[in-house]
């Protein structure tokens, strides 16, 4: 029987199956790292009244143009935003809150860099009301961390990260794999190591090379040799997989592990296509209004976004209205990157189709599944999934 499709009425609404959340854009960093293509500067003075003052304008704005919205999630990104002042992070979630009521349990996240961690500071933010941490570790291998350009060692990450945990009920942290001169039996020892530290929340990535970073620089010159080619970087993402769920945190996103619970609540908002107020140089949002879903883009340099928001109100460069045909696309490409898949109905009231035979054929293979009304992409699926949105966006 062919899918059906719900009804396109309940489209105004459709972002409440997502949720809704507040980015917050820090553009700040201690030094710039030679693999991130991240929008972030280095400056040697930040006056934290100013940019407070910007973003409790942003803020403000946003939510009289979206009132009574439930907040179910902030996340200070960047940048590096643990070297936001506490009384700056304080003000912005006072802020947000003036703006729409929160959630009962609603999650409050910053991210944080083990050179930037000290108790006291950290403990005012959870005072503010911060609740969940994300740490930039990147890698437990002092060597890997210089050519990686971070400025802390593994004993100084392992510091900070204690640090967290005893202020925050929730603390994730990043590592970078397929990095140079790295074979298997490396990182899964280190792996390994990484989840003996009580983690509740880990993302694991696999290293590119950007165009326009100095990596990317490089690596267009002949150098960061000892790069693993696609067959070893496929198997590394195979062995995370496994050590990760033999440790109680199964992936729940293509790059993302956790214990049951302890998902990433802003990031599930984004990857289910709910709705996110954006602000800080170059964020991104998403809104759905009365008039239909709109995309936003705020001005991208740091100066003239705080200018933008002290002379004309708004730090937006960009909102561009989105086709049913937008949305529709942006849904799929987002939810197959979860283990729950992608609601059908929900998908096909966009106007969408699924191409019968291509979806016959994925689950002929063993790549895509459906179950309850879902499509899912499988175990096997999930290594190969740009190939499947391939097949089912024709």
């Amino acid at each position: 029987m062919p899918d059906q499709p719900a009804t396109t009425a309940a489209l105004t609404d459709d972002w409440r199956a997502g949720g809704f959340a507040l980015y917050v854009h820090w553009p700040f960093c201690a030094a710039k790292c030679p693999y991130c293509d991240f929008n972030s500067h280095v400056a040697a003075a930040i006056d934290q009244p100013r940019w407070l003052a910007a973003y409790r304008t942003e803020i403000a704005r946003l939510g009289a143009e979206l009132p009574g919205r439930v907040l179910n999630s902030i996340f200070f990104g960047g940048g590096t935003p643990s070297l936001m002042a506490p009384e700056t992070v304080a003000g912005v979630i006072e802020a947000a809150r003036a703006a729409w009521p929160f959630a009962n349990d609603i999650e409050i996240t910053l991210e944080a860099n083990p050179t930037s961690i000290e108790t006291g500071r950290f403990r005012a933010y959870a005072e503010a009301g911060v609740n969940r941490v994300s740490m930039g570790m990147q890698a437990l291998n002092d060597d890997d961390l210089r050519r990686l350009g971070r400025m802390h060692s593994v004993a100084e990450g392992r510091a900070a990260f204690d640090i967290a945990r005893d202020c925050f009920a929730r603390v994730s942290f990043d590592l970078i794999y397929a990095r140079q001169d790295q074979d298997r039996a490396h990182w899964r020892r280190e792996l390994t190591e990484a989840l003996a530290m009580a983690v509740d929340h880990l993302s694991a990535y696999q290293l590119t090379i950007e165009p326009g970073t100095a990596f990317g620089a490089r690596h267009a010159k002949g150098g960061l040799r000892g790069l693993p080619d696609d067959d070893l970087s496929a198997d590394m993402y195979l062995d995370t997989q496994e050590i990760c769920a033999a440790a109680g945190m199964p992936t729940y996103e293509i790059s993302n592990h956790a214990r049951p619970g302890a998902e990433s609540r802003h990031n599930l908002v984004y990857w289910r296509q709910g709705d996110w107020a954006a602000v800080g140089p170059g964020a991104h949002g998403r809104l759905s209004l009365s008039s239909g879903r709109w995309a936003t883009e705020a001005h991208l340099a740091p100066g003239a976004w705080l200018t933008a928001v002290e002379t004309r109100g708004t730090g937006d460069s960009l909102r561009e209205a989105l086709t049913l045909s937008d949305r529709a696309m942006e849904y799929l490409l987002m939810s197959l990157r979860l283990t729950e898949g992608m609601e059908i109905a929900r998908y096909l009231a966009h106007g969408a189709e699924l191409p019968q035979r291509g979806v016959a054929d994925l689950t002929a293979l063993g790549l895509v599944r459906r179950e309850n009304g879902r499509l899912i992409a499988t175990e096997q699926g999930r290594p190969v999934l740009n190939a499947i949105l391939r097949e089912l966006a024709t």
